[in-house]
């Protein structure tokens, strides 16, 4: 019997040590405004993680105590990604992010760029407005924050072979009366066709453009404006030739 009750004796005392390590270690229990804390930040997560006061590691720490797993599947090649996210918990959210590719032949969308610019290179457009549809579309070049430029479009056209048709002058099918091409215009006029076309930028003429991919200019000028644009280039003439002497210092004296 006093073995038994030494035994008894043992057991009560370790587990009266085990209950105390226990209460010693155990969190201490939050009071009610700390909770209420927990739980509007919890409601709040995206507000947590952009407030100026959390840290990079804090970030981390929101992440491993909401996410479960993230599963990333590249879509071979191209610039396509697809992201689950799967949340302590249950739920999961997915989603296609988009990286940088090497090549252009690479991009999930080639075929359909190869089709838009073939198509409207054919149809007479110009690389800078081949490249401004294309990003109106949405397509993205091989790097994913880069938008099309005529650079890549002419890259394009290189490895499809393809070239935009010379575009030829055509009848003045709907022009109004004393409506020009600028060439033909700048001949009647005997006047460089750059200067008229910087008239045209400047307003100095009066001109619209056509509603076509190649937006070509036309311009208003009967027999009066005719005369009026001839001597205003004879003035100018004579104005670059007074600023060339009164504005070129003399040249001192030996």
């Amino acid at each position: 019997m006093e073995q038994a009750w030494e035994e008894k004796l043992l057991a009560q005392q370790q587990l009266e040590e085990e209950y105390h390590r226990f209460v010693q270690h155990k969190p201490r229990l939050l009071s009610e405004t700390e909770r209420e804390a927990i739980r509007h930040l919890a409601t709040d997560i995206p507000a947590l993680w952009a407030a100026p006061t959390t840290t990079a590691a804090d970030r981390k720490e929101i992440i491993r105590q909401v996410v479960e797993r993230v599963i990333v599947d590249v879509q071979g090649n191209s610039e396509r990604v697809k992201v689950r996210i799967e949340w302590i918990g249950a739920g999961s959210t997915e989603g296609v992010v988009i990286r940088p590719v090497g090549k252009l032949s690479d991009l999930s969308t080639y075929p359909q760029i190869c089709h838009q610019i073939q198509k409207l290179t054919e149809a007479g457009w110009a690389a800078t407005a081949i490249a401004e549809a294309l990003n109106d579309a949405g397509y993205r070049s091989a790097r994913s924050t880069t938008c099309f430029r005529a650079e890549t479009v002419m890259q394009f056209q290189r490895q499809l072979g393809v070239k935009a048709p010379r575009p030829r002058i055509r009848h003045h099918d709907g022009f109004l009366p004393d409506e020009w091409w600028p060439t033909e215009l700048a001949r009647q006029l005997h006047i460089p066709r750059g200067t008229l076309l910087h008239w045209i930028r400047q307003g100095v003429v009066r001109a619209r453009q056509l509603d076509e991919p190649l937006r070509r200019w036309v311009v208003w000028a009967d027999e009066a404006e005719q005369e009026r644009l001839r001597a205003h280039h004879q003035r100018s003439i004579g104005d670059d030739f007074r600023h060339r002497w009164t504005d070129t210092p003399l040249a001192e004296h030996s």
